[in-house]
């Protein structure tokens, strides 16, 4: 336990002096911010800016009936009651006055009707958010039909009450609301892919970093090989999560500050997860991150240079990948019980992902959840004692890196005698 202590303390405090780990934290923290107080900010500039149309006067919209006298104003009630950011005006002016007045900002934009079912829509620049023909087109519907219903002998009001006629109708969820859990079940799903790349190439990184400035071979005679990957394993992760721990919190605290400003039902499902799927979110993210981060770390010790590193991994990388695609697939076709998934929650190498998405976008039984994280958290002991005993082979593998095989016969070899 000392040695595992020592261990873990020097690779802990490695990560705190890695200038790229904090740069990186800052960046995200800084990222964060900027990105919470962003609605302050717009609010800000906005309170300053000019009001072009005067103080607490909207910009007229201008309509023009071409043809047919008395149209405009017929339309400019329906479109006062649509458009309210906007001062309706029907106008008997000519169309290439009304062009005028919109090319030199006296009007936002103006409506030319040919009849109740065509108009022209002119605007200076037309923003890619711009609802406005949209919404002209849903309310000429109105009128239209309200007109088409008065010729067959009904009044206004009763055409009216025909239209307005609602249906009401009643949703309840009995098991899980897909939509209530998907953005923040995506974010962990996502947070857990880049950890596990990052850290996993990290700790396979320093193991043969060590390796090829032959410190391992002295390690390995003061410290027991079970220790020295425990210890370097467990500092990734604590490490690791230390981080996510200071972004999320800086984003919950940001969030806080600025609720007011980033009403948004999408931003606050995030930040409202439910205190049981958060326990399940943890959970899952260490074991997950922890049976990677063995493996990375036993690869790491049969690469004798650096170079080696990136072949050496990308058979996990390729199982970790192929995992994260079945889930976001399954997400994104919005059956996340289906067969693939089934087997992968089931898999200790997909099932941090798999499992958890249908904890939270589906109904789960908890003997599955039990058997899950139950075979996640033995197979996360197994491959670190396994990891261990690679790790001890791998220090007297120089040259071309063997092959898995030859390192498994190796350490069992050595595990009979």
């Amino acid at each position: 336990m000392k040695q595992f202590g020592k261990i873990f303390k020097f690779e802990f405090l490695g990560y705190l002096r890695n200038k790229i780990f904090v740069g990186i934290t800052v960046f995200f923290v800084i990222a964060i911010a900027v990105g919470m107080f962003i609605p302050n900010m717009i609010a800000a500039f906005s309170s300053d800016a000019p009001d072009v149309g005067g103080e607490g006067e909207p910009l007229p919209m201008m309509l023009i009936a071409s043809e047919q006298d008395g149209l405009a104003e017929g339309i400019a009630a329906y479109f006062a009651a649509a458009f309210t950011d906007y001062e309706v005006k029907a106008t008997g002016e000519a169309a290439d006055a009304v062009k005028d007045k919109v090319e030199s900002g006296e009007a936002a934009c103006a409506f030319v009707f040919d009849s109740l079912s065509s108009f022209t829509y002119y605007v200076e620049n037309l923003s890619m958010y711009d609802m406005n023909t949209e919404i002209a087109a849903a309310t000429l519907k109105t009128a239209l039909q309200i007109d088409m219903l008065g010729k067959l002998g009904l009044s206004p009001e009763q055409a009216s009450a025909v239209l307005s006629a609602a249906v009401e109708s009643r949703t309840e969820a009995l098991g899980k609301n897909q939509m209530d859990n998907f953005f923040y079940t995506y974010i962990m799903i996502f947070a857990l892919y880049m950890v596990i790349l990052l850290y996993g190439q990290m700790v396979a990184t320093n193991v043969a970093n060590e390796k090829s400035s032959r410190a391992m071979e002295v390690l390995v005679t003061s410290a027991k090989p079970t220790a020295m990957m425990f210890g370097k394993v467990l500092a990734s992760c604590f490490a690791g999560f230390a981080q996510l721990v200071l972004i999320f919190g800086s984003a919950i605290v940001f969030y806080n500050l600025n609720r007011e400003n980033l009403d948004n039902p999408i931003i606050s499902s995030i930040f409202d997860i439910p205190i049981g799927l958060f326990a399940y979110m943890i959970a899952f993210f260490i074991l997950g991150f922890l049976i990677y981060a063995f493996l990375f770390g036993a690869i790491g010790s049969t690469a004798s240079k650096l170079e080696d590193i990136n072949t050496s991994v990308m058979p996990i990388t390729f199982l970790f990948v192929i995992g994260f695609m079945v889930v976001m697939f399954s997400m994104a076709g919005g059956s996340v019980d289906n067969a693939a998934m089934k087997i992968c929650s089931f898999v200790p190498f997909t099932s941090p992902m798999a499992m958890f998405t249908r904890i939270a976008m589906s109904t789960v039984p908890w003997y599955e959840i039990a058997i899950s994280i139950g075979l996640l958290a033995g197979s996360v002991i197994g491959i670190g004692v396994l990891s261990a005993r690679i790790y001890r082979v791998g220090v007297l593998l120089y040259g071309t890196p063997p092959k898995l095989t030859k390192i498994l016969a190796t350490v069992f070899a050595k595990q009979k005698k």
